[in-house]
């Protein structure tokens, strides 16, 4: 009986220490996206770092993102699980079909009926299940959700400038000291690179590899915080991206896609429009014109596609939606569409169909929950959310993803955490050689474990 007792005893010492709010066991979790990096953007760079987490930790091939491949659509179904079909937030640029108004990128992270819409991204879903969140510069952390925000969060200043390294690092400072000081749980950053300077120089391009090797720094920095901070057996860490990128085919002419210099097409027949945004555009034709736009635009360049919104195919999950408009158009890879006049100066765009290789994004994670030195199948963005619930221990909210796709990522906790209380143990009956106090506790627990 006493043997038991003291076994009990030391079986709360050697258990992995409850953490989180409300005794939780799940470890921290940070979720970072480096904008526009492409699955293959390590492969023609030297990456030390992220090569180093490849064996410490878990990399796909590559991922799939939603469709159309944009910023704030394809962030929104990470922090969801939901096609973009499904949560509502269709483009990166809010518009008023009636008044014809439309607002930028960064005016339109501050509308919030534009974001809460009625899918709820995992700040709110965590915090109401007792948890603390954060996010720096990750799309939609401006927005209130249902009265509600993540619990600290920073949104960057009009005009930021994503390029600077010695920002990123204090980004990275601000996100440890969340953690350490505020114990938050999960935490969202956001880098708007490598996406600026695939657009303005192209994938292809010797500055896009610069860039890439500050990402690669970057990583290497963190990694070393996390270790400063005491936060590597705590910390799961994901690493991917909202889309890949295109290097944009300018020349010759007859690789440009101008709406007004297609044939018997007409501003006039148009209510409302969004193009000059890359390769995909929408429109909402005049009342009884939507015919007459779509046959004239159908065939109206080799490399441009056009779809009435209930004809959209449904692998790209982007037609159940009221915000969608009633005809859809994009290019192939290579083109992007213009309007009036050819106005779009971009070396790489993004966009495109999520099935061009192009468009891919890469993938990462590395943490106490995570495998070793695991390569897995490529998989679809969507089920990244189910896979941050499961680390966070928190109840999804509905949504258009798996965790069966990502489950065999994850260790196996009950074998992990028997492999890690006989390594504790064994350190125990060591310590027990060298301090006499502790030696009868440690015969006692020997003479249970190997019994005569």
């Amino acid at each position: 009986m006493n043997g038991l007792v003291v076994l009990a005893l030391l079986n709360s010492s050697l258990a992995v220490p409850l953490r989180g709010n409300g005794g939780r066991s799940h470890n921290k979790l940070l979720l970072i996206s480096f904008d526009g990096f492409r699955w293959d953007y390590d492969q023609d760079v030297d990456t030390p770092n992220l090569d180093a987490m490849a064996k410490e930790g878990v990399k796909a091939k590559y991922v799939t993102p939603p469709f159309i491949t944009i910023t704030s659509p394809s962030h929104f179904t990470l922090l969801t699980g939901k096609f973009i079909e499904n949560h509502g937030v269709i483009h990166n640029m809010w518009f008023n079909t009636t008044t014809g108004e439309k607002k930028p990128y960064y005016a339109s992270q501050f509308v919030n009926d534009w974001w809460d819409n009625g899918s709820l991204p995992i700040w709110i879903t965590a915090q109401r299940q007792g948890l603390k969140t954060g996010s720096l510069h990750f799309p939609g952390t401006a927005a209130t959700y249902q009265g509600e925000t993540a619990y600290v969060k920073v949104v960057e200043p009009r005009f930021y400038d994503y390029s600077k390294e010695e920002d990123w690092h204090l980004n990275i400072n601000k996100v440890m000291e969340w953690f350490v000081q505020r114990d938050l749980d999960f935490v969202s950053l956001y880098f708007g690179e490598p996406d600026s300077t695939g657009h303005k120089y192209g994938p292809n391009s010797e500055e896009r590899k610069v860039m890439v090797r500050q990402v690669d720094r970057t990583v290497g920095y963190l990694r070393d915080k996390v270790k400063q901070h005491g936060l590597d057996n705590h910390l799961n860490i994901i690493f991917t991206a909202d889309h890949g990128m295109n290097q944009v085919q300018k020349k010759p002419p007859n690789k440009i896609i101008v709406l007004s210099q297609i044939a018997n097409f007409s501003l006039q027949d148009l209510q409302f429009s969004l193009f000059d945004y890359g390769p995909v555009s929408l429109l909402l034709p005049k009342e009884g014109r939507l015919e007459k736009v779509y046959n004239i635009l159908k065939n109206g360049h080799p490399n441009l596609h056009v779809y009435k919104k209930e004809e959209i195919p449904s692998r790209l999950r982007y037609s159940q939606n009221p915000r969608i408009l009633p005809l859809l158009l994009f290019a192939d890879p290579g083109y992007v569409i213009h309007g009036i006049i050819p106005v779009q100066s971009n070396n790489g765009e993004h966009g495109f169909d999520n099935d061009a290789m192009d468009m891919k994004p890469f993938f990462r994670a590395v943490g106490p929950d995570f495998k070793v030195n695991l390569e897995v199948d490529p998989f679809h963005t969507v089920n990244v959310y189910a896979l941050m619930c499961n680390l966070l221990g928190i109840k999804p909210e509905a949504n258009d993803g798996s965790l069966e796709v990502t489950q065999h990522m994850l260790r196996e906790k009950g074998k992990d955490l028997l492999s890690q209380n006989f390594k504790i143990l064994n350190s125990f009956i060591g310590f027990c050689v060298s301090s006499p106090i502790y030696c009868w506790i440690g015969c006692m627990v020997t003479q249970l474990i190997h019994p005569d």
